[in-house]
């Protein structure tokens, strides 16, 4: 699965337990009529992907869900999902600088030399 948008947040990396276990934080706000704030955790090796990104940047986030069920000590079952992120990519590095190579619309001159008896096959 995936998530595109651009970064809200990037958190610190947080070291965990006796074992050291890493967990890293990013909010990525979705470019959408109704944008989302969808909060990807990135853990141990992946956390230093994050490195090379800052705030702002509009990125393509591979992700997995994760569910877990926990049992507290009075028995009571309850059930966690997470985002888990494995691999971002930044999406302005993909689109040309200068844009595309045809210039506007309005940048063209007329056609002159149109004929309106001219035979059109085209079913539109």
């Amino acid at each position: 699965m995936e998530v595109q948008g651009k970064i809200k947040l990037i958190g610190d990396t947080k070291t965990f337990g006796s074992n050291g276990f890493q967990k890293r934080e990013m909010v990525v706000t979705t470019e959408e009529q109704y944008p989302q704030h969808i909060m990807i955790e990135f853990v141990q090796d992946k956390c230093s992907l994050l490195d090379a990104f800052q705030v702002g940047q509009p990125v393509k986030v591979g992700i997995n869900l994760r569910g877990r069920e926990w049992v507290s000590p009075q028995g009571e079952t309850k059930y966690f999902n997470s985002v888990q992120g494995w691999r971002i990519e930044n999406l302005a590095a993909q689109q040309p600088s200068g844009g595309s190579n045809v210039p506007p619309p309005d940048q063209f001159e007329p056609a002159s030399d149109l004929n309106e008896e001219d035979y059109d096959d085209l079913p539109f």
